[in-house]
């Protein structure tokens, strides 16, 4: 199930707010328990055992790192759960690509190993192996307590807006708010307005775009420079306003909830380098691999070599976790790279006033979202060399022929709105409180009001736009 289904929208999310409203506060963590086990099992029943064997399994673990908490004990402990952990992710998600990558060595693919078979890799493994890692990580630590309910943490790593593809979050953030909160009509309406604006951005922009971008990496080998172009940029926007999308709407089913969830997206294209970029992009997963990889790893603390060698191991580490394919190794690494020069030669602390530290911080990043987007290196090849100019400026000139005149003009309209957003947010969050100004004037709240009608018109074009076009699942899941 995908929040931009119809199911979704009309059938589950009514009924689990009634649910859940109407459940008393005490019991609420079983109502969201029950609704996020149901929306899982929806995509399937029988990984949903796997889901409550890593929850339980962290939980128990976790509390035996508290009681010997700074012990020799505690340690062990801690490295039992996150081994376990890890060995979760490592067979579900990466036992075919070791398995492949072996054969490959070899010369054969795994069905000349004897090898008939293929693991599913279970959606949102991802993630909520992720919290369950840092719940581990931060009982040991002391930043996060063990003293929780079972049922609050189970919840808790099934909180259903953020299980499929994140934001990922941190046991310790929100281990209060599962032991009170506060339910308002305003927090509620504000939990729909932003839904509603991710549902926009998915529906509107994101799979409007989407063609585009199919087409040029679809035809790779007979693109030619000009869509090669048109369709790296089209991913480039489809991947944000997909997964910003996704994130605004987790972030406004929990406010109707009444959590408050830290943002995952900063308006990443107008970073001036990619270390801003990374400031901007996937916080939520930025600042974990910050706080519990390179941060372990020694961080910046040893000396300039073993910095840039840490962001490398991170970054290729955080490509890695995206998928089994060596074409997020290659990303990691392009970014990993980057990063390390930026800090070697402090481009960072000047970009601000470099005239060309925007287009060419734009550069980089579409550079790295083609291998990012492409099924395989060679594929990822292909399209750099028409970007090249390989196959001519216009390539195939069928494929012009497909190109619509639609998604060309939402193209347009989706780059204006990324390099409009921050201003656009401004505008919106202008307190408006209607009263009389000290000179007698009142103040009226119009802003307020045209935001209020701007949103009733976007909600009812985007349902209607829902209406028309086919099954379209968010770009994360598969990660």
């Amino acid at each position: 199930m995908v929040f931009s289904s119809e199911t979704f929208l009309f059938l589950f999310l009514p009924l689990f707010l009634a649910a859940y409203y109407l459940t008393p506060t005490r019991a609420k963590s079983y109502t969201i328990l029950a609704g996020s086990y149901l929306f899982y099992a929806w995509w399937r029943v029988d990984f949903l055992g796997l889901l409550f064997l890593t929850t339980a399994f962290a939980y128990l673990v976790g509390q035996r790192v508290a009681a010997h908490r700074g012990t020799a004990r505690g340690r062990t402990w801690l490295w039992i759960g996150v081994a376990g952990c890890l060995g979760v992710l490592g067979v579900f998600k990466y036992l075919n690509f070791f398995l492949d990558s072996f054969a490959a060595l070899l010369g054969t693919d795994t069905a000349g190993l004897g090898i008939h078979w293929r693991l599913i890799l279970p959606i949102g493994i991802s993630f909520y192996v992720f919290q369950a890692l840092s719940y581990l990580i931060d009982v040991w630590r002391g930043d996060a307590k063990a003293d929780a309910r079972f049922i609050d943490f189970a919840a808790f790593i099934a909180l259903f807006p953020q299980l499929i593809a994140g934001p990922i979050l941190r046991y310790k953030d929100l281990e209060d708010q599962f032991r009170e909160r506060t339910h308002s009509a305003e927090m509620f309406a504000d939990g729909m307005a932003r839904f509603l604006i991710g549902l926009a951005k998915k529906v509107i922009l994101a799979d409007a775009v989407a063609p585009l971008a199919d087409l040029a990496f679809g035809n790779s080998g007979e693109v030619g420079m000009a869509l090669a172009w048109a369709g790296a940029i089209a991913y480039m926007l489809q991947l944000y306003f997909d997964f910003s999308g996704y994130s605004d709407m987790a972030i406004g089913l929990g406010k109707m909830m009444g959590f408050n969830f830290l943002e995952n997206f900063r308006f990443p294209y107008i970073s001036r380098s990619i270390t801003e970029f990374w400031r901007r992009w996937h916080i939520s997963l930025s600042n974990w691999l910050r706080d519990y990889l390179y941060i372990s790893l020694g961080g910046n603390r040893k000396g300039a070599l073993r910095t840039y060698s840490n962001l490398m191991t991170v970054m290729l580490l955080g490509g890695l976790w995206h998928g089994a394919n060596w074409t997020f190794v290659l990303w990691g690494l392009w970014h990993g790279g980057l990063l390390a020069i930026e800090r070697a030669t402090g481009h960072d602390r000047r970009a601000a006033t470099l005239p060309w530290a925007w287009p060419v911080t734009m550069l980089a990043v579409l550079v790295g979202w083609v291998m990012f987007r492409a099924e395989h290196v060679g594929q990822g090849v292909e399209v750099y060399a028409a970007m090249l100019g390989a196959n001519g400026w216009m390539g195939d000139a069928a494929l012009w022929a497909q190109v619509t005149r639609e998604s060309v003009a939402l193209t347009a309209v989706a780059a204006l709105v990324c390099l409009a957003e921050p201003r656009l947010w401004a505008w919106a969050g202008r307190d408006q409180t209607p009263g009389v100004r000290p000179d007698g004037t009142a103040v009226l709240p119009l802003v307020q009001g045209a935001v209020s009608l701007g949103l009733i018109g976007l909600g009812a074009f985007t349902v209607m736009k829902l209406a028309e076009q086919s099954f379209s699942p968010f770009l994360y899941f598969q990660f």
